[in-house]
């Protein structure tokens, strides 16, 4: 695998121009464009020296609904890692452009809180591509290290939509929120929920910015950020939520913004949180979670994670 150190965070919308550029008939034919088809290539991008702005991540908590701590929201360092995704998509080597692409899952490991004076490392990789009824699938993970020590990792799964492959379907289950939890609260969101998320996230992918840019990509409106739904949920539930757990969302139907929602949770045993988020009046899925505590320290590692 191919390493390469940042010695700065890359810059947001050279690479969105380099990801949609595959759109442009004959672009994907220069060198340092995605698009040319065949497999990920294997690369892994590091940045050493990051320190999250108490600023940027007050104003990502209030568009996410969380609370003001002395740690990092359990969601931030996604933000802190979008950048380095974005990178790894927008390399010239990569197979196709990443605009359109639909996140579909996501897995984070928060294995302590992350404080907010913390100088971090990152390491972002893709895996390889892997079938799906709707297309293919391939994953970006990340791994964040403080102090020698892996505090958080995730693993966010992208859908390639195109021609399908139906014997993937039910390849891994995941469980639904049980029936009859009555909802905890509903949300009404604006349509310009995208925008706002977009603004503190840096993720202006045109799926979520307008219905005019949305359509083109096959969709009739603008969708909610699936990562702002995932950390809206987890807002939610934040004066319960453990210093180590892991936390696994399925996306299932987009929000078309805008859109009034439920949400609903429901403790388990061994400390076990399953929730979810539905559409109010036909109760139609958006998203399934399930939250659990990780034991202190069991999954900690030293130094950067092996390739």
């Amino acid at each position: 695998m191919a390493s390469r150190a940042l010695d700065r965070s890359p810059s947001i919308l050279p690479l969105y121009a380099r990801a949609a550029a595959p759109m442009i008939p004959g672009a994907s034919l220069l060198p340092f464009i995605p698009g040319g088809g065949g497999e990920i290539p294997d690369l892994d991008l590091h940045l050493a020296g990051v320190t999250p702005h108490p600023s940027a991540v007050a104003a990502y908590a209030r568009v996410c609904g969380f609370p003001l701590h002395d740690h990092l929201p359990p969601t931030y360092p996604h933000v802190l890692a979008f950048p380095l995704q974005m990178a790894v998509m927008a390399d010239g080597g990569f197979p196709f452009g990443a605009v359109g692409l639909v996140h579909v899952e996501n897995r984070i490991e928060q294995h302590r809180r992350i404080g907010l004076d913390e100088e971090l490392t990152i390491d972002v990789r893709a895996t390889r591509l892997r079938p799906h009824p709707k297309g293919r699938t391939f994953s970006l993970v990340t791994t964040v290290t403080a102090d020698g020590e892996v505090a958080w990792e995730s693993v966010s799964t992208m859908l390639r939509r195109g021609k399908g492959d139906e014997e993937a379907r039910g390849e891994k289950s995941f469980p639904s929120l049980p029936p009859g939890i009555p909802a905890s609260a509903e949300w009404k969101l604006g349509g310009d929920l995208g925008r706002r998320y977009a603004a503190v996230s840096g993720d202006r992918n045109p799926i979520h910015m307008h219905a005019l840019t949305a359509k083109p990509l096959g969709f009739p409106s603008a969708i909610a950020h699936g990562m702002w739904t995932k950390a809206r949920c987890l807002a939610a539930i934040d004066s319960r939520l453990p210093d180590a757990f892991a936390v696994d969302v399925r996306f299932r139907k987009p929000i078309l913004l805008p859109a009034r929602v439920e949400f609903a949770s429901a403790e388990e045993i061994e400390g076990v949180i399953a929730f979810g988020v539905r559409e109010g009046k036909r109760q139609t899925p958006h998203l399934d979670g399930r939250l659990a505590p990780l034991e202190a320290n069991s999954k900690a590692k030293t130094g950067r994670k092996s390739k």
